[in-house]
C-alpha cells in the first residue's frame, strides 16, 4: 500500500470513529472543531491613526485617516492600525488582509450618522443579498483580519438616528422607514432578480449592519464594547475560521441582535456578554429564495462562557434558515433577565424551509427567563403558508438548571412536518407558570427531568 493510499485509509478510519463516537456522545467531534478554528496572527507592526490625520477630538471626520492607515499598514504586508485614547469621528472603516483594527483601551470610535460616509456595497439585509449602505465595519473576501482590544465601538443609533427607520415604536415617518424597500427586496430576491440590480442605500432606509465580515477567512473579534447599533451588531457572513471572544454588546434597538454568524463554517464565540433588544446570538443561513439559491449552511458554531442579559432568546437558530444549520454547540453560559425571553430558540416556518439538525446544549445556568425555556416554532410568522415545509431534529439538552420561566418547553411542529428527537437530560426548571406544550413531535426524550419540583418522564 503507498503511503498516500495508507493515509488516505487511516483518515477514513478516523472519520469512521469519530462518526461512531458522536452516535453515542454527541460532543465528540467539538475538539476537532475547536482544533480548526484558529486566530489569525500580524507582524508586529504599528500604524497609529494620529499620524494619518486622525483627531481625537469626536468632531474631525477621521474617515480618511482610518481609510489611509490601513492602507499602509496592508502595504507594508500587514500590522496593528492602533487607534489611541480619545473620541474618534468617521464614516466606514474597509478591513484588509493581515490588518488588525486595535481599539485601544478609552479610545471610542464613532460613527458619524451621515449616510453620505457609507458608500454601497454587496451585503446581506435580513438574510438577502443586496446592494446597499456599507456596514460600520466591513471586509469583503479579506483574509487575517482582527478587531481588538479594549476600547469602545459607538454607532450612535437611537431614536434620532438609524432605529426611526424601522417605524414601530421607535418612530419615525410614513415615508422614511424601511417598509416599502424591505418588501421590494424581498420581491426581487423570489423572482430571481440579479443581486448587483437589487439597489437600494438612500431613500430605502434599510440600516446597515454593524460588523459584517463577508465571504473571509479568519477572522479575530476580541475584547471590544458594541453600543447603539443600526440593528444586528457582529455579522459576519459566509465566513470561515471565525473567532469572537471577549466582546461586550450593548445595544436595546430595533433588530439589536447581538451575534449573527450568517452561513458561516468554524465559528467560536466565547466569553461574550450581551445585553441586547432582539436575539442574543441568532444562527442564520440565509432567507427563502435566496437561502436557497446560495444553499450555504450555517455549520459547526460553538458558544461557550458566555452570558446573556437581556433578548429575544439566548442562543437562536433562525428564523434565516433556507440554507441549513447544522452542528451547534453551546456550553456553560449564563442567562438571566426578566427581559430574556428563550434560553434555547428555533425558530422557522414553511417560507424559510431548510434543515436545522444536531444542536446540542450543555451545563446552562438561567434564572428569570420571561417566556419559555426551551422553545421550536414552526409557527413564526408565515407559518404555514408556504411550500417549503422545515425540519428540525436530534436537538439535545443536558443539565439546564432554569430558576424561572413561563413554561419549561414548548415545541410546535406541523402535522406535514414534525420535530423530531428532542431530548433533556437531567434539566431542572423550578418554578413554571404554565403547562408545557408539545405539538406535533416525535420522539421526545426526558430522562431525569424536574419541573416545580416533580419528576417529569
Amino acid at each position: 500500500m503507498s503511503q498516500v493510499t495508507r493515509r488516505q485509509a487511516l483518515a477514513a478510519l478516523a472519520a469512521t470513529a469519530l462518526r461512531a463516537a458522536a452516535a453515542d456522545d454527541p460532543w465528540a467531534g467539538l475538539p476537532q472543531i475547536l482544533k480548526r478554528i484558529q486566530p489569525p496572527r500580524f507582524p508586529n507592526r504599528d500604524f497609529d491613526i494620529t499620524r494619518h490625520g486622525g483627531k481625537p477630538d469626536g468632531k474631525t471626520d477621521c474617515t480618511p485617516a482610518f481609510r489611509q492607515a490601513i492602507d499602509a499598514a496592508s502595504r507594508a504586508g500587514g500590522g496593528r492600525v492602533v487607534v489611541p485614547e480619545g473620541v474618534f469621528l468617521t464614516g466606514a472603516i474597509h478591513l484588509k488582509s493581515t490588518v488588525n483594527l486595535h481599539v485601544s483601551a478609552g479610545a471610542t470610535i464613532r460613527f458619524n450618522p451621515d449616510t453620505k460616509l457609507y458608500p454601497i456595497v454587496l451585503t446581506r439585509f435580513e438574510g438577502t443579498e443586496c446592494m446597499n449602505y456599507s456596514p460600520f465595519l466591513y471586509a469583503f473576501e479579506q483574509q487575517n483580519i482582527a478587531i481588538t482590544g479594549a476600547g469602545t465601538l459607538d454607532g450612535q443609533a437611537g431614536r434620532e438616528h438609524w432605529w426611526p427607520w424601522a417605524g414601530g415604536r421607535f418612530g419615525g415617518s410614513a415615508d422614511a422607514n424601511q417598509r416599502k424597500a424591505r418588501t421590494a427586496l424581498a420581491e426581487m430576491a423570489e423572482r430571481g432578480e440579479p443581486v448587483e440590480k437589487r439597489v437600494f442605500g438612500d431613500g430605502g432606509y434599510l440600516r446597515p449592519n454593524f460588523v459584517q465580515p463577508y465571504r473571509c477567512t479568519t477572522v479575530l473579534i476580541e475584547g471590544i464594547t458594541i453600543i447603539n447599533s443600526p440593528m444586528w451588531e457582529l455579522h459576519p457572513v459566509l465566513s470561515r475560521n471565525v473567532t469572537i471572544r471577549n466582546v461586550t454588546v450593548s445595544s436595546h434597538g430595533p433588530n439589536n441582535d447581538g451575534c449573527d454568524p450568517e452561513s458561516c463554517t468554524d465559528v467560536l464565540i466565547d466569553g461574550c456578554t450581551f445585553d441586547t433588544g432582539d436575539d442574543c446570538i441568532a444562527i442564520k443561513s440565509g432567507r427563502n429564495a435566496d437561502g436557497r439559491r446560495l444553499h450555504a449552511a450555517c455549520e459547526n458554531i460553538i458558544v461557550q462562557g458566555c452570558t446573556m442579559k437581556d433578548g429575544h432568546g439566548g442562543v437562536t437558530l433562525g428564523s434565516e434558515c433556507s440554507g441549513d444549520i447544522r452542528n451547534i454547540f453551546a456550553q456553560d453560559c449564563k442567562m438571566d433577565s426578566p427581559h430574556l425571553d428563550r434560553v434555547l430558540r428555533i425558530k422557522t416556518n414553511a417560507m424559510r424551509g431548510g434543515v436545522i439538525e444536531h444542536v446540542y446544549m450543555r451545563n446552562i445556568q438561567a434564572g428569570e427567563v420571561g417566556g419559555n425555556a426551551i422553545e421550536v416554532d414552526f409557527h413564526y410568522e408565515e407559518a404555514e403558508r408556504g411550500s417549503f415545509l422545515p425540519v428540525v431534529r436530534d436537538v439535545e439538552v443536558v443539565n439546564l438548571k432554569c430558576r424561572q420561566s413561563r413554561s419549561a418547553w414548548s415545541l410546535r411542529g406541523f402535522a406535514k412536518a414534525p420535530i423530531r428527537d428532542v431530548r433533556l437530560r437531567d434539566c431542572t426548571f423550578e418554578h413554571t407558570e404554565r403547562a408545557n406544550t408539545a405539538e406535533n413531535v416525535e420522539g421526545l426524550v426526558l430522562k431525569g427531568v424536574s419541573i416545580n419540583g416533580k419528576a417529569e418522564g
